[in-house]
């Protein structure tokens, strides 16, 4: 059993200023990050999903040996990145995936590596919570992913298909705060 790691990083970043794909700080890159820490929780696999600024950001994952998904409707939402994400795995063996941000930039191999320990099955549905309050990374199970991608949309992901489902909450407030960034490092 296979696990696929899938970095949703496609958004604009209005209110960073820039595509978040492409923001750097004191500790490098939020996308190389992101994919490092997929690679060391325990992913056999990358996926990258790009959408606006995807020319720039593409040449930051040289070396990094993950695969690269553009999605053209970007613009659309967080569903429009996580169904291209899903449907590049389609061909894939992996029997589950674990989504992460690219803008949540204290989310380490740590956290993922926990949601993974819980075990890879097709029907699993997992998600890492904060002092109580779920957030990202989410292990979804292979036997979700069709009706996931028939009900994301807008800016929600699978918020909707995962509040209708009993999800396994795994506390990580020890490990990070899993707080997306929505300004620059640095700015107030």
């Amino acid at each position: 059993m296979t696990i696929h790691g899938l970095l949703l990083a496609a958004g604009a970043g209005t209110r960073m200023g820039q595509p978040k794909a492409l923001v750097r700080d004191d500790h490098g890159s939020w996308l190389v990050r992101g994919v490092r820490a997929l690679r060391e929780g325990g992913c056999d696999e990358v996926t990258v999903v790009l959408g606006a600024a995807a020319d720039e950001a593409a040449p930051l994952l040289d070396g990094q040996d993950v695969s690269v998904v553009v999605a053209a409707d970007w613009a659309d939402g967080m569903s429009a990145s996580l169904r291209a994400g899903l449907a590049g795995l389609e061909c894939s063996s992996a029997a589950a995936a674990v989504v992460t941000l690219v803008d949540l930039p204290d989310v380490t191999g740590a956290v993922v590596a926990r949601i993974v320990a819980g075990g890879v099955e097709s029907a699993a549905l997992r998600r890492a919570s904060y002092d109580g309050r779920p957030g990202h990374p989410v292990l979804l199970g292979r036997d979700h992913w069709a009706g996931i991608v028939a009900e994301a949309s807008g800016d929600r992901g699978a918020r909707d298909y995962l509040a209708a489902r009993d999800v396994d909450l795994v506390e990580c407030g020890d490990l990070a705060t899993g707080r997306d960034v929505d300004t620059r490092p640095g700015s107030r």
